[in-house]
């Protein structure tokens, strides 16, 4: 008789969690269905196989469990009623129906992970650049076997010269294809070597971007801004609150509680990650928060956008902060300009000008911290982008004569 369980497996992925996967055993043989879905090492209990309520999508990740376990659990059952013997790969194989899957349908399992884990916002955009190569391709199914150099070529092509997107953007497109092939590769539905990406193949190389902050005196006409309206105001509150914590997402700071803050520090579980995040208030992050004490209402949160939301339902609450966000960002394009500020303005900039500001002055793992990166190889690539002072040195030590 096979047995059916939970589990986690050891090889992390690059943010240092670990796979859920569903392990079917037989014989004292195993194999395992990869559930997409990764968690930290902290949030598995391994005596209960399951989530731990401290993890902020335990209910959500639990279910999902539960019914990966009771479709596996369905086809076991039905090939041990059968007269035949049949191995663990045999099983597996009729479980992932390995079989006739082409590339949207994993699309759609890809898809139904991000909303599994409540990435609502990547969700979205996801699902309108995979709606993009459908109409690209000019019909709603593809098999992994037609995806080809050739094809991934051409898309890019088109998504550059017909739909003059940014190169930047392009290659978001070919990353989504990418994950959605190796998804497909990891459940077994694919064969690796028709793998149309690496050396030789096609290759996805990140462009270098710019990534502009604005200066400690531009912020300073931020903080003393006069003549602008009520709500522009506002946004430049909310747009400073993310400056001073060390560039916090905008999403992070519509849901800062009162009950956050304590004994000088703020204390919040970051949306994006989950990580537990503690940071000094600042006093000039006190001076605005302190008005909007009035404004708060029985669900605690600091500022009133969300007010009226119900915070657990977690696709309105990312489809209102999208829609809050864009809001923000006009306003405060409309107050720079009267400011004087010639810079691009949005909530993200706030991030950036941390870390044109931060520069070299600060050790990198200090900034790693600060960030909330999982990996110091993304601080040191992001942190790239506003460290000037050596090539500036070595300029002047040539010139200079």
């Amino acid at each position: 008789m096979a047995t059916i369980r939970a589990v986690t497996r050891k090889k992390k992925n690059k943010a240092g969690q670990l796979p859920i996967a569903i392990r079917i055993t037989k014989d004292r043989k195993s194999t395992f269905l990869n559930t997409g879905q990764y968690i930290d090492e902290k949030f598995w209990d391994e005596r209960n196989r399951n989530v731990r309520k401290s993890h902020p999508n335990s209910k959500v990740l639990n279910n999902f469990i539960t019914g990966k376990l009771a479709e596996a659990n369905d086809k076991v059952l039905k090939s041990e009623m059968k007269s035949e013997y049949e191995t663990v790969s045999e099983i597996r194989n009729k479980i992932i129906k390995k079989k006739g899957l082409d590339f949207f349908t994993v699309a759609d399992m890809h898809l139904q992970n991000l909303k599994n884990r409540n990435k609502h916002h990547q969700y979205d955009t996801e699902f309108g650049r995979l709606k993009k190569f459908k109409e690209f391709l000019g019909k709603d199914s593809l098999p992994f076997n037609k995806l080809d150099v050739t094809i991934l070529k051409k898309f890019e092509t088109h998504l550059l010269h017909r739909k003059n997107l940014s190169p930047r953007t392009v290659v978001n497109y070919l990353i989504l294809i990418r994950t959605i092939y190796n998804l497909a590769i990891s459940e077994s539905i694919v064969d690796r070597g028709l793998y149309p990406f690496g050396k030789g193949k096609m290759t996805i190389r990140i462009p270098e971007s710019q990534k502009i902050g604005f200066t400690a005196d531009e912020i300073q006409k931020l903080e003393n801004a006069q003549g602008i309206t009520e709500a522009q105001q506002k946004a430049i509150h909310i747009w400073l609150i993310s400056f001073y914590f060390a560039g916090i997402r905008v999403g992070d700071v519509l849901q800062l509680k009162w009950s956050d803050f304590n004994d000088g520090r703020l204390l919040y579980r970051m949306n994006k990650n989950s990580k537990l995040v503690s940071l000094k208030v600042p006093e000039k992050a006190i001076e605005i928060i302190e008005n909007y004490k009035d404004e708060s209402e029985s669900n605690g949160l600091v500022f009133p956008q969300l007010n009226h939301i119900d915070l657990n339902n977690t696709e309105e609450v990312s489809k209102r902060t999208q829609s809050i966000t864009r809001n923000l960002n006009r306003r405060l394009k409309i107050a720079a300009k009267q400011l004087g500020i010639t810079k691009n303005i949005s909530m993200h900039i706030a991030r950036h000008s941390f870390g044109n500001i931060s520069g070299d002055k600060i050790p990198i793992q200090m900034l790693q911290k600060l960030y909330r990166h999982s990996s110091v190889t993304t601080t040191i690539r992001y942190q790239a982008n506003f460290i000037n002072k050596d090539t500036d040195d070595a300029l002047d030590s040539v010139i200079n004569f």
